[in-house]
């Protein structure tokens, strides 16, 4: 879902505005399921492989990275990633990409939240994915006090959920696209969306120590958006599993770290300086430093890599 304020929420510390979100990484149960299901379903391509773990994406840096371990199960109720969603840079992407899904017969939510056009779905293992396209030209999906509230660019109203006019986004294909082609290397990962247990904890967590700015938040939805430069999110928090959910048993399916990418080490060491001063554990990796959130999902602060 795409969120945004007309003011957002800034104090006398903000993360730099040209911070971005990296790779996903998850734990699953059947990495050569995955692989093939990503490689086939998505378009991802497979850039390394070694032993029980693999890193996929566009050709360039990794926008996902799959774990393999053993006896593994999906748990409901519990906290951990809702979805995590893929960017495409333009609409004729967006429509290979669901003309893709389309043509396996994979199931897909096609939906229009106006100022984005997006389809939503599962990976096998019960891992959520948005597929998603900007489109501000179309109008604008904002937070205004508590409710929610869509406007088309002609100033007419809209719940901001519609189905998506999947024939409308077909024409931005071409005769000679090719649907087994991979997705486009300007591709990225441009938001995740958590389950968190407690959203007020969740914004004290990535606004007031990691220094996004929040973006707009509504008790009525049990939810909250947050994000670097005046970004619709970066991040999307909701208490959807129940307020006070626990966090997955270690033998859980799913997220196991999502990568936020500061733009160089100063930025970097400015937040991990917070994290320090507030008390939380780091663990020095080679991606970066590695912190969990109240509710255990695990954040990892690093640089940004070229592709």
């Amino acid at each position: 879902m795409t969120i945004q304020t007309n003011s957002p929420v800034q104090k006398d510390f903000s993360i730099h505005p040209a911070t971005k979100m990296g790779h996903v990484s998850l734990t699953v149960a059947r990495l050569e399921n995955q692989i093939l299901f990503y490689e086939k379903a998505m378009g991802f391509k497979l850039h390394w492989r070694e032993g029980n773990k693999a890193g996929l994406g566009a050709g360039g840096a990794d926008l996902l990275r799959l774990t393999e371990e053993p006896n593994l199960k999906k748990y409901r109720g519990v906290t951990g990633l809702y979805h995590f969603a893929v960017l495409f840079p333009n609409r004729r992407e967006l429509a290979r990409a669901v003309a893709r899904l389309s043509a396996l017969k994979y199931r897909n939510h096609p939906t229009d939240h106006i100022m984005t056009k997006t389809t939503y779905l599962d990976d096998p293992e019960g891992n959520g994915i948005e597929l998603y396209a900007e489109s501000p030209e179309d109008g604008t999906f904002v937070i205004d006090g508590d409710q929610f509230v869509t406007r088309r660019a002609d100033g007419t109203l809209s719940d901001g959920r519609e189905p998506l006019d999947v024939e409308a986004l077909f024409t931005h294909l071409k005769e000679d696209d090719r649907l087994d082609q991979s997705i486009p290397s300007e591709t990225r990962v441009g938001h995740v969306h958590l389950h968190v247990a407690n959203v007020e904890k969740a914004v004290d967590f990535y606004h007031g120590i990691i220094g996004f700015d929040v973006m707009g938040m509504s008790k009525s939805f049990h939810a909250a958006f947050v994000s670097a430069g005046g970004y619709h999110h970066h991040l999307g928090l909701n208490t959807w599993q129940g307020e006070g959910a626990p966090p997955p048993p270690p033998d859980a399916v799913g997220l196991r770290y999502f990568v936020i990418e500061l733009p160089n080490d100063a930025e970097l060491n400015r937040v991990i300086e917070r994290v320090d001063r507030a008390g939380l554990p780091t663990n020095k990796t080679d991606d970066g430093f590695l912190v969990h959130d109240p509710f255990q999902n695990g954040v990892m602060l690093g640089v940004g890599k070229k592709n």
